[in-house]
């Protein structure tokens, strides 16, 4: 990885909604223009994002998404409601924070939910993207939700399913998990909200490493980020991330002449290889790469150098603005 730095330029963009959100801009100002697009939702966005770019060859903007990171209002605070934290707002906001740093075109480099927000940020601004870097593919197909938050990797991980479903009052053990986790988050009584987020984390922590870790991942042990990313989190969930079944797959396919390369573990338990394959096949001239024996986590070793080979393959070939 590239070594650390930090930013040359930061600040808070306000949307009309009341939101602030944080930005910040790192390496070359000449450079060329790139996105970093977080997953999550509500992972916000870390430094480790800033080595994945060449800091001579780029302009790399990061943000933090509604609700998450250092944005204003905090999904940690019970108070703040989700009513405008969507992904209709969330590509607003992509598109706002373009027009107020004065890009014109800039590369997308989107992991997990971030790469279905990027997805669905270039089929809806074609004309503003010069390329796409994703990982960990998520295209927000329904079967997707279903498989990760509505019981098809209990098939894989059935203790900690069972552990997760356990979590909640037994009436709500059968319904829709998301939505009813999203209802405990929303309880009057902090213990409740409390062990709610300790239990999802929990979950979200068993299933992204190869080889996989038992316990609680050291991200969730601040209980302010854990119990505002499990709202964000199953907030999407409940909705599908309001998308249409299968319309960022129907859209992939008007982005043939925006060059893509799609990473994906082989032991993706989060995002199973099949997602990466059905976007190769529905956007032209798209390259997969798969890395074997590596899972969904991003920090792993081999899939943070495909994902820098595919920065500097990028710097190499496109222009500076």
């Amino acid at each position: 990885m590239f070594p650390a730095l930090e930013p040359f330029d930061h600040g808070f963009l306000r949307t009309s909604d009341g939101q602030e959100l944080y930005w910040e801009a790192c390496g070359n100002p000449r450079g060329i223009p790139a996105l970093a697009v977080h997953g999550g939702p509500g992972s916000g966005c870390t430094p480790w994002w800033r080595r994945l770019f060449d800091p001579e060859a780029y302009r790399v903007v990061l943000f933090d998404q509604r609700g998450c990171g250092r944005s204003r209002p905090h999904a940690s605070d019970p108070a703040v409601g989700l009513e405008t934290n969507t992904t209709r707002h969330l590509l607003r906001d992509v598109e706002a924070l373009r027009k107020h740093l004065g890009i014109d075109r800039w590369l997308l480099v989107g992991g997990s939910w971030g790469s279905a927000l990027a997805l669905a940020y270039a089929v809806a601004n074609p004309t503003r993207v010069t390329g796409a870097i994703l990982f960990g593919i998520a295209t927000g197909r329904r079967e997707e939700w279903d498989w990760l938050f509505r019981g098809g990797l209990a098939r894989l991980f059935p203790a900690e399913w069972e552990r997760l479903a356990a979590a909640l009052p037994p009436p709500e053990r059968d319904g829709d998990i998301p939505a009813a986790f999203a209802r405990q988050l929303a309880h009057h009584d902090p213990a409740v909200r409390a062990a709610a987020a300790r239990a999802w984390c929990l979950w979200e922590s068993a299933t992204p490493e190869w080889p996989p870790r038992e316990g609680l991942a050291p991200r969730f042990a601040d209980p302010a980020f854990a119990y505002a990313f499990a709202r964000l989190v199953t907030h999407y969930a409940a909705h599908d991330g309001w998308f249409e079944d299968t319309e960022l797959l129907r859209g992939a396919a008007a982005l043939g002449h925006i060059p893509a390369v799609l990473i994906n573990g082989r032991f993706d338990f989060q995002s199973p290889l099949a997602n990466a394959w059905a976007l190769h096949r529905a956007w032209p001239g798209s390259e997969l790469v798969v890395v074997d024996d590596a899972g969904h986590a991003a920090s792993e070793a081999a899939l943070a150098a495909a994902i820098i080979a595919a920065t500097d393959r990028f710097a190499a070939n496109l222009e500076t603005p």
